[in-house]
C-alpha cells in the first residue's frame, strides 16, 4: 500500500482542481490524493468524479454537505486517512500557492530525516513570497512572530498550510479538541504537535499567490487568529489544552 497521502480541501476550485491533482500524481515520489470538497457551487467535486476512473485506486473524494472551513475539512482527512494507515499525511491548498514539486522534500524530511511534522515554511530563509501584495506578506510574517512571542514555538511559519504529519503526530493529537477552523487552526494543530513534545522541522519553500479562483481569507478568520492563539496559550497554562 502506498504510504502517503495528500489532503486537498476545496470550495470552488474548478479553475485549478484538474491541474492540481494531476501535477501530485505525476510527482517521482507515488503520492494518494483526497479531496474533502464542501459541496462547491461550481462543481469542483463532479471533476474529481471525472477524474477518479483515470486515476483508480490513488484519488479519492469526500463531499461534505455545506461549507464548514478548513479546519473540519482537514480534521476530517486526518480521521479518514487514519482508518486507512497511511503514514505520511499531507495538508495542500488546491491553488498552487503550494508548488507540488516540494511535496517530496516534506516526504524525506519525515521518512529520511527526524522530523515528526515538516512544514513547508514561507519565512525560514528570509520572506519567499510570489505576487503577494505587501500589506498581505507583512500580516502574514508578522502573525507568526505574534505566534512565536505568545506560544514559545520557534517557528518561522506558524500559519503555514503545507505541511506533512507522520502518523503518530495525529494518533497523539486529541482531534475532537480541534475547535478552530481558519488560519488559527494552522497554528493549533502546530501547538499541539509542539506541546506533545514532536519534533518540528521547517523546509524552505517559495509560496507564489494564486492566479485562478478567489481567496478565503475573511475579517472572521483574523480575528480568530488573534484571540484563538492567547486562547490556546492560556489552556496550556491551566492544563486544559
Amino acid at each position: 500500500m502506498n504510504d502517503s497521502i495528500v489532503i486537498i480541501p476545496t470550495y470552488n476550485e474548478i479553475e485549478n482542481i484538474e491541474s492540481i491533482i494531476r501535477s501530485v500524481l505525476s510527482q517521482h515520489k507515488f503520492f494518494h490524493v483526497l479531496i474533502i470538497d464542501d459541496n462547491s457551487p461550481d462543481h469542483t467535486a463532479d471533476k474529481v468524479v471525472q477524474l477518479q476512473s483515470e486515476y483508480a485506486g490513488r484519488l479519492f473524494l469526500e463531499k461534505r454537505a455545506k461549507k464548514s472551513g478548513l479546519g473540519t475539512a482537514y480534521v476530517h482527512g486526518f480521521r479518514w486517512a487514519l482508518e486507512r494507515k497511511y503514514e505520511y499525511v499531507f495538508e495542500m491548498d488546491a491553488d498552487f500557492s503550494h508548488n507540488p514539486n516540494d511535496l517530496e522534500k516534506l516526504y524525506k524530511a519525515c521518512h529520511l530525516g527526524d522530523a515528526d511534522l515538516a512544514i513547508g515554511s514561507r519565512y525560514v530563509t528570509g520572506v519567499n513570497v510570489v505576487n503577494w501584495p505587501l500589506s498581505r506578506v507583512l500580516m502574514s510574517y508578522f502573525a507568526s512572530v505574534y505566534v512565536k512571542l505568545i506560544t514559545g514555538m520557534k517557528i518561522h511559519d506558524a500559519t503555514a498550510g503545507f505541511v506533512c504529519y507522520k502518523r503518530n503526530v495525529l494518533e497523539q493529537i486529541n482531534l475532537d479538541k480541534i475547535k478552530f477552523v481558519g488560519y488559527a487552526f494552522q497554528i493549533e494543530m502546530k501547538y499541539r504537535t509542539y506541546c506533545n513534545k514532536f519534533r518540528i522541522v521547517e523546509v524552505p519553500i517559495i509560496f507564489t499567490d494564486r492566479t485562478k479562483g478567489q481567496s478565503k481569507m475573511s475579517n472572521s478568520i483574523i480575528v480568530e487568529a488573534v484571540f484563538g492563539v492567547i486562547s490556546l496559550r492560556l489552556k496550556k497554562l491551566i492544563n486544559t489544552l
